[in-house]
């Protein structure tokens, strides 16, 4: 019986003159907890070590200075208050982090720190709205969508902050670590785990009524993803007719009602393959997807990879395979 055994991934948090201090502490509180030293490393540098300036009136300590950028796997870099461009050495570290491989990840108003390096020139990116037109001001080559949740550009990722860098970062466990971890972080953070980066930063205040009702039909369904769920089911129990029920859902969520319940059957299909032993039939079974083939299809579409390939890399249980 072997365990598969991987070095933790490496996470320096780059925290800039004016750093805002809810979007570090968040990194640190899901990166650096002790719950997760197996996975991850985490460490806050600055310019240089020593006190840094939040931008609610108090210093932090940085543990390291601007080198600690060259030897991290990700590079998280977040919002910062005023938003003066960074020193030319800080821009060029960002660069060389990208070139050499490292995931570059901004937070709020440390978009603006990407998007000084050249690093976001032609690419979707969001920050958050209230700074949504000096961004695009100062920097007119960058896609800018100040709508969403965040933005997974692969090797760069950019979020919108504030509450939302916590659905960021745990977006960031799981595409690490896979959905099961995800998931305990979610937990011990105490937050949902199914908000997507495409859900809308800013909802309408008359629309809390309706966000409720919302909230508590995803969580029945989520509850019930082995059986059959349609809009009307959906629809029925929120207690709106099916056309009204799509329009709040696309409202709030920015897509389908049919599309988030497909992705939350791949994630349960995750959860299954990453801590059980079930055959690929019984775990189509169980997340709603019917047969192994159906499993396969959806897994492709969403995630890029095969159910087995996915098992294999992400697996949480002893491999029982005999040496």
């Amino acid at each position: 019986m072997t365990w598969s055994h991987r070095r933790p991934h490496v996470v320096v948090a780059l925290a800039l003159p004016g750093v805002v201090a809810f979007d570090l502490s968040t990194a640190a509180q899901i990166f650096g907890f002790r719950d997760e030293a197996e996975h991850y490393s985490f460490t806050v540098c600055g310019l240089r070590p020593g006190p840094v300036p939040t931008s609610t009136g108090f210093t932090i300590d940085a543990g390291a200075g601007l080198d600690a950028v060259s030897t991290a796997d990700t590079v998280i870099v977040p919002g910062f208050y005023p938003t003066v461009e960074p020193d030319a050495v800080v821009r060029a570290a960002l660069r060389s982090a990208y070139d050499r491989g490292a995931r570059l990840v901004s937070v709020c108003l440390g978009t603006f720190a990407l998007a000084a390096a050249g690093l976001l020139d032609g690419r979707r990116a969001t920050t958050h709205w209230r700074e949504a037109d000096e961004f695009r001001r100062r920097y007119p080559s960058v896609w800018l969508d100040a709508q969403v949740l965040f933005v997974d550009g692969g090797s760069i990722l950019t979020g919108a902050g504030q509450s939302a860098s916590i659905d960021f970062y745990i977006h960031l466990v799981r595409s690490d670590f896979g959905a099961a971890l995800a998931d305990s972080v979610a937990r011990r953070m105490v937050v949902a785990t199914h908000r997507s980066g495409d859900h809308a930063q800013a909802p309408r205040r008359d629309a809390r009524e309706d966000a409720d009702h919302l909230a508590r039909t995803l969580e029945w369904a989520i509850q019930r993803m082995h059986q059959p769920l349609s809009l009307t089911h959906l629809a029925r129990h929120a207690g709106m007719p099916t056309r009204t029920f799509s329009r709040r859902f696309r409202e709030r969520t920015r897509m389908t009602p049919m599309r988030w319940l497909s992705g939350q059957r791949v994630l349960q299909a995750q959860r299954l393959l990453e801590t059980t032993d079930l055959p690929m039939d019984h775990i189509a079974e169980r997340c709603g997807l019917g047969t192994a083939g159906n499993l396969r299809l959806h897994m492709a579409r969403t995630l890029g990879t095969t159910p087995t390939e996915y098992r294999r890399t992400h697996r949480r249980i002893p491999d029982r395979t005999p040496a």
